[in-house]
């Protein structure tokens, strides 16, 4: 008897959630229109150790989240950074940051531009060039997606996803 009361209330909840009214609320609001999210797939930040021998490229897979076309195109920032760590990776003598067929990119700075056209939502890739440097011991930077914020548009990060630490051994 005990099983059919239980049986009952399991269904008579269901039901009740079921026929809830269904609202529909507004997709966004208008101060968020122009803010988009640039973040590592997958989604953390964990860290990446590779061979300094290795010859093909690293990717790191970048999610650019929109539900929008605009006019303009949306610009997420990243950045190479060796800040307080112990043996820094050198751009030019451990790495180079490269585009898809390893063509080097140039910065004045260590950071660096993805566009994405027309701010549609896509997926873009970050790629770096080992350069097998003979330098005992391991080398450790971090790549980091920036926040962009201008006049027409905030590309934002996610907390949980916009760093990927790199050690070369």
């Amino acid at each position: 008897m005990k099983s059919v009361t239980y049986l009952l209330a399991a269904a008579m909840l269901i039901l009740s959630v079921v026929a809830c009214e269904k609202k529909d609320y507004p997709v966004g609001l208008s101060e968020y229109e122009h803010h988009y999210y640039a973040i590592f797939v997958p989604n953390n930040n964990s860290a990446v150790t590779v061979s300094r021998s290795q010859a093909a490229l690293l990717k790191f897979p970048v999610q650019f989240y929109s539900t929008f076309t605009r006019s303009y195109d949306a610009v997420a920032r990243y950045a190479v950074t060796t800040a307080g760590m112990n043996n820094p990776a050198v751009r030019g003598q451990d790495f180079d940051i490269v585009d898809k067929n390893g063509v080097v990119i140039p910065s004045a700075d260590t950071s660096y531009n993805i566009i994405f056209p027309q701010a549609k939502q896509a997926m873009d890739t970050i790629y770096i060039k080992l350069l097998n440097n003979a330098a005992p011991g391991s080398r450790r930077m971090e790549i980091q997606i920036l926040e962009n914020k201008t006049a027409q548009f905030y590309v934002d990060v996610f907390s949980t996803a916009f760093r990927r630490p790199v050690t070369i051994n």
